[in-house]
């Protein structure tokens, strides 16, 4: 009873592995899990505490569990179901898809990369390139928001700065959540994108269960409160010009829209300009070739940035002009029902994105180079710079007896104006002749591109 037993050493050995690892997993790994989530609960509430908007414990699930919830939503499960009956595929073939599709869509939000990189981040690049200037109006439309609600920012595409510009000036209000193309989907970008809150789509949609397994995120992201922000051109404008809206998202937020729920759903139009799109050229060249396919090269825009903080290092960098981005009048969904259903028994969603992009197109601001590229696009000959500076001002003049908002203060018009044209000049968009400043030829498309972004403010019918 009391003799020895030996035992391979080998077995000992493992025994105090096991032992060390059951320790482990009863005891440490338990405390420090909940240390880590009274930090995690803390930063919650910290930020809670600082945004307008909080942020709502669906964007907060793990991504474990909404994939889980998505795959077998019950409408999910019928649209796989029918789908599997009807193209006589195994059940479990349709549901792997289905999964496959939930966890491409579904993002990883992280508060502390979303508040303590991506924010920062945004705010270091858009600072270092452009000039932003902030609607006025901006304090005031969001202290009238309904803080219950789920808001939604409605955007014209102008460039992929616009990712940049709005998650830093949201960033004291909330954190958005994007749809992004597929353009975006390379490492170690796309994991960048998850964590900050953003969600993949495809732009050629595969079929009618992806579209479902999309549209029930959607909707459960807006039921759960998520604040989002959605680009209803679908892609960057090519010419410059505002594109019809696309119905896809906000028809899928729409069709589940209850008159009798709590939580109202509010609609922001916002409009974004710039003196410079970064892209400009190579959109025109898109425009050209459209059956060509351009990819999205992560080292191309990687080059960019350290050549422009080399440029600022060395003394030698010019910001690119004035970012501007002006707030619409907000909307609300179950205002916008009542009415409409009072007027025509008509919840149309075509008549809801009609009237979101007119109040985006009333939105866009008017900045100085594309000022000075529609009073030059509209002049046959040559113009001095008085002349210049004159149309300029007489359409500014036009503009202020209207609802239009501009970033060029009154006091500082000159300067503003004629650093425009020689900002023109320098892109060898406008060259100077004897006679006067002229459309330079081999570049005659930059100027239309930019005149473009806001004809539709000054036109007779606008």
């Amino acid at each position: 009873m009391f003799g020895i037993i030996e035992i391979p050493i080998w077995l000992a050995i493992s025994g105090g592995l096991l032992m060390i690892f059951g320790l482990l997993d009863r005891v440490l790994v338990p405390s420090v899990r909940w240390y880590f989530r009274r930090r995690f609960e803390r930063l919650i509430n910290k930020l809670n505490d600082r945004l307008d908007l909080k942020l709502q414990p669906f964007k907060l699930m793990q991504r474990r569990v909404m994939i889980d919830r998505l795959t077998y939503d019950p409408e999910v499960m019928d649209a796989a179901l029918d789908y599997a009956q009807n193209n006589q595929i195994p059940e479990k073939v349709i549901i792997d898809q289905v999964t496959g599709y939930a966890k491409e869509i579904i993002p990883s939000f992280s508060a502390m990369a979303y508040f303590g990189f991506a924010t920062k981040l945004a705010r270091i690049i858009s600072r270092l390139i452009y000039r932003v200037n902030l609607d006025e109006k901006e304090k005031e439309i969001f202290a009238n928001l309904d803080k219950n609600a789920t808001i939604v920012f409605i955007v014209n595409h102008r460039s992929n700065m616009d990712y940049f510009i709005l998650t830093w000036l949201a960033s004291d209000r909330s954190a958005l959540s994007y749809a992004v193309g597929e353009w975006a989907r390379v490492s170690p970008l796309q994991q960048l994108i998850r964590a900050w809150g953003g969600y993949f789509i495809r732009r050629s949609v595969p079929g009618p269960l992806y579209q479902k397994v999309l549209s029930r995120y959607v909707q459960m992201a807006t039921d759960g409160g998520v604040t989002q922000a959605i680009f209803p051109e679908g892609s960057l404008s090519l010419d410059g010009k505002l594109k019809r809206g696309k119905l896809g998202i906000l028809s899928y937020m729409v069709a589940n829209f209850d008159l009798s729920q709590k939580r109202d759903l509010v609609f922001v139009p916002v409009g974004l300009n710039y003196d410079r799109v970064l892209e400009d050229r190579i959109l025109l060249k898109a425009s050209k070739h459209p059956e060509e396919h351009f990819e999205f090269s992560l080292l191309l825009v990687l080059g960019f940035f350290l050549r422009q903080i080399w440029l600022r290092l060395t003394g030698r960098f010019n910001r690119f002009g004035y970012a501007g981005v002006n707030f619409g009048q907000p909307i609300s969904l179950r205002s916008f029902i009542e009415n409409s259903i009072k007027k025509s028994a008509d919840r149309s969603t075509v008549l809801l994105g009609r009237k979101i992009m007119s109040e985006i197109s009333k939105a866009i601001p008017v900045l100085p180079v594309p000022l000075v590229a529609y009073v030059i696009k509209s002049s046959d000959n040559p113009m001095k710079d008085s002349e210049i500076f004159e149309n300029c001002c007489k359409v500014l003049t036009k503009l202020r007896s209207t609802e239009v908002r501009m970033n060029i203060p009154e006091d500082r018009q000159a300067y503003i104006i004629e650093h425009a044209v020689e900002t023109l000049l320098k892109r060898r968009a406008l060259k100077r002749v004897s006679a006067g400043i002229v459309i330079d030829n081999s570049d005659g498309e930059l100027i239309n591109f930019y005149a473009n972004s806001i004809t539709h403010l000054l036109t007779d019918d606008s």
